[in-house]
């Protein structure tokens, strides 16, 4: 323990592999959802174990809450705890059946009438949250919600009454959107990965990589992150990497940067697993739990991101 009183993780044994001091911070902080699909994805652990994981999380509504999204606490569904769930449930292979119809009754529940999804409902009012999603009684329609969560049902053919709007709704927001937050790109990207019209997405696709370019959304050098710009509400130093874009070699997003440019996202990347052998949260942190919390999953998804290019972190 510091003089200070901050607390601090025990010190890792040395000359861990990137894998195992990873798996060591897992074990020693995560939740056990994160714990579990942690050894799903890296040390052959099943797929039933992370669903009953992640049945803790659901209610009654179909939905998920209970900080699923560690940002959003308490224990009523929200958008964007079932879009996680819906994350989970496609990393095992478990989006599909009896599940999803029930989720698919929740999004229609709480979509507006252009069939989009808001980021928080008003039944978040009374329950901690992040100071940067604001709880309106009137919230707006929001691709930041949407996009994930059609992109992924369409990736699972998954077909419902609700996706027919929804993806309409996907497809306005996509071309017209201009660009100007990456969270919103990411957005558009997962559901354009999947969009069943190929075409319609690869064009939409390049026309958002133009836009990411021109406005320089993505720090192309990443040990020089004064030369990008941080979007407006953003923490300070929350940039965005040609990796964040483009998760793995399949994504549309990969054509929008060079080899020698996403070989540097990669390697700044696996530089930025921590002492502890975890990678930090870039956004804001307004609570320690929802820091901490958050960090797991966002070391699971560095570690997916370096695998998928090929990168060894054994």
């Amino acid at each position: 323990m510091a003089e200070s009183g901050a607390f601090s993780l025990p010190s890792a044994p040395p000359a861990h592999t990137p894998l195992l001091r990873a798996e060591r911070f897992v074990w020693l902080t995560a939740r056990v959802l994160e714990q579990r699909l942690f050894a799903h994805h890296f040390l052959n652990g099943g797929a039933d174990a992370v669903e009953r994981a992640l049945d803790a999380y659901r209610n009654e509504d179909g939905g998920y809450g209970h900080a699923l999204e560690p940002d959003l606490r308490g224990p009523v569904s929200q958008p964007l705890h079932t879009a996680r769930a819906l994350h989970v449930l496609d990393a095992v292979g478990r989006c599909g059946g009896q599940r999803v119809e029930r989720v698919g009754r929740y999004l229609t529940s709480v979509s507006s009438a252009d069939g989009a999804l808001p980021a928080v409902c008003p039944s978040q009012r009374g329950y901690p949250a992040a100071p940067f999603v604001p709880v309106v009684d009137d919230p707006p329609s929001e691709l930041l919600a949407t996009g994930p969560v059609v992109g992924l049902l369409h990736r699972n053919e998954v077909w419902h009454a609700w996706l027919f709007r929804a993806t309409d709704f996907c497809w306005r927001a996509v071309d017209t959107l201009e660009a100007s937050h990456p969270y919103e790109v990411e957005a558009a990207v997962a559901f354009l990965d999947a969009a069943p019209d190929r075409a319609r997405a690869e064009a939409a696709a390049d026309r958002l990589g133009r836009l990411v370019r021109g406005q320089r959304l993505a720090a192309l050098e990443p040990d020089l992150p004064g030369a990008y710009p941080v979007a407006p509400g953003y923490a300070p130093g929350e940039h965005h990497f040609a990796h964040d874009f483009a998760r793995s070699p399949e994504s549309l997003a990969r054509a929008w940067f060079t080899d020698e440019e996403m070989a540097r996202s990669l390697d700044f990347l696996a530089a930025g697993q921590e002492e502890d052998g975890g990678w930090p949260v870039r956004w804001r942190r307004w609570a320690p739990a929802p820091a901490l919390e958050a960090r797991a999953g966002v070391t699971i998804d560095a570690l997916r991101t370096l695998r998928a290019y090929g990168r060894y972190v054994g």
